[in-house]
């Protein structure tokens, strides 16, 4: 008897037909609707509707945004460089950078 999670009790001579179906099902190819395999051309990024729906129907400030903008245009739009170096140190943290 075989343990279905462990596999403990299967010889070493039983291949394990799960994993071989996962390793020979995975292409770099992307599939189209002829079921024909085609290789990517280029890197692309395909979003959810969900996602595309929320960037749609973003919210922002404009008015906020073109005055930023024009802030920093001019040289003007004040940058606290502790605050900017105290961020990047929280992200080092989070991702394990530490």
């Amino acid at each position: 008897m075989t343990d279905p999670i462990s596999n403990l009790g299967r010889s070493a001579a039983q291949p394990n037909l799960a994993n071989e179906k996962v390793k020979h099902s995975k292409t770099d190819a992307i599939p189209t609707q002829a079921d024909k395999v085609v290789p990517p051309k280029n890197d692309e990024v395909v979003l959810s509707g969900a996602s595309e729906s929320a960037l749609a129907n973003a919210e922002f400030n404009a008015e906020k945004v073109a005055k930023i903008k024009a802030a920093i245009e001019q040289g003007n739009y004040p940058i606290d460089a502790r605050k900017v170096a105290e961020s990047f140190a929280s992200l080092e943290r989070m991702i394990g950078g530490e």
